[in-house]
């Protein structure tokens, strides 16, 4: 028996029309950049998990949908202003005796890149991951008092 995923060409290029479009279209001061620096987000990746920022008084809180991802599988990095989380899904091994039917699911390697709208204090950065949501608060730095210069 052959296993096939459902309309595999149109769900990754729908996939990436949606995100050409949502890039053009959506407010700029939370959003990914127009164009990530070198080496490009979709270079490489295969999927893209789903996100939410939110701020309040005191922080950014991304929040990503990762189920099935091991945390020993993923990685945070806060470059200024700049976050990226990259992580991968393992495909699931198949049992002997049993064979898909229909396999939806998507696996391998995923980038996201987050733009801040503003500084953040990088040693308070704190991370959790609970039932695949990956919970990221990220504490926003206080500006330094502007030092008042006396002209003479």
């Amino acid at each position: 028996m052959r296993v096939a995923m459902r309309a595999p060409v149109t769900g990754k290029l729908g996939e990436e029309i949606d995100r050409v479009f949502d890039r053009f279209l959506a407010p700029r001061f939370l959003t990914e950049p127009l164009l990530p620096e070198y080496p490009f987000e979709a270079l490489g990746a295969e999927w893209v998990p789903m996100l939410d920022v939110v701020e309040n008084a005191n922080e950014f809180i991304v929040k990503l949908e990762i189920p099935g991802i091991h945390k020993e599988n993923l990685d945070l990095n806060l470059t200024g202003q700049v976050l990226k989380i990259t992580g991968k899904r393992e495909m699931a091994t198949e049992i002997p005796g049993e064979a898909f039917l229909v396999k939806e699911r998507v696996y391998g390697k995923f980038v996201r890149t987050i733009r801040l709208p503003a500084p953040v204090v990088e040693n308070k950065v704190t991370a959790t991951y609970e039932e695949g949501m990956l919970t990221v608060h990220l504490l926003k730095a206080t500006p330094a008092p502007a030092n008042k210069i006396l002209i003479k």
